[in-house]
């Protein structure tokens, strides 16, 4: 079983990574690079996440990036300010289930912990899932902070994942926790969904 895991240099997304090892996967590590919307530490965090994976697991973890921040310009500029969040992952589902074709991995993981952030909620979940083929699984959704914290002070990634950075700095002051599916068709013509990940695809990258 191959999978490939959308990690962003936070806490969350690393633990997912090494629990679906631990249960027997193949994990592939793709970040959406938010730049100019992040730092370049961001980046740098990945790698060495990466890295600490790969101790942890003993096993070979490909890290890929994608460019992501001319995908969160056209959301912004084309899209209601508050949706800036849920379709940020939508674009970056697409992104991950394209490639996970190109790879070979027949899922997706993600960090998501239920109700942690705006984004997390279930509607908003069902929202940024829409219209995918492809599993998409996440192993912390029952979790709370104290227990996948734990997991990654004992595998090693938290000292990593609390290196200071910019992080995204796009994000709106009220995102929505409740996207209305009704405009998703709206806001994925607006923003050219489909361009966004055929591009963000292109231009993918592999760091490691």
């Amino acid at each position: 079983m191959k999978l490939i895991c959308l990690i962003s240099g936070g806490i969350d997304s690393p633990v997912a990574a090494y629990l679906m090892n631990r249960a027997g996967a193949e994990i592939t590590i793709l970040h959406m690079d938010n730049r100019p919307f992040a730092d370049d530490m961001a980046i740098e965090k990945v790698k060495m996440i990466a890295d600490r994976l790969r101790a942890v697991t003993g096993s070979d973890v490909p890290l890929y990036s994608s460019p992501h921040g001319v995908s969160q310009e056209r959301i912004s500029k084309t899209c209601d300010t508050n949706y800036q969040c849920v379709l940020c992952k939508r674009v970056m589902l697409r992104t991950a289930q394209e490639l996970a074709e190109q790879l070979g991995c027949s899922g997706i993981v993600m960090g998501d912990s239920l109700g942690q952030v705006a984004s997390q909620t279930l509607k908003n979940i069902r929202y940024v899932s829409h219209g995918l083929d492809i599993p998409v699984l996440r192993p912390l959704i029952g979790f709370d902070k104290i227990e996948i914290e734990a997991i990654a002070k004992e595998i090693g990634t938290f000292d990593l994942s609390i290196i200071k950075s910019k992080g995204c700095m796009i994000v709106p002051s009220r995102p929505i926790t409740e996207a209305d599916p009704k405009k998703r068709q709206k806001f994925d013509e607006a923003a050219n969904v489909d361009e966004l990940v055929a591009n963000a695809v292109k231009n993918t990258v592999k760091v490691s």
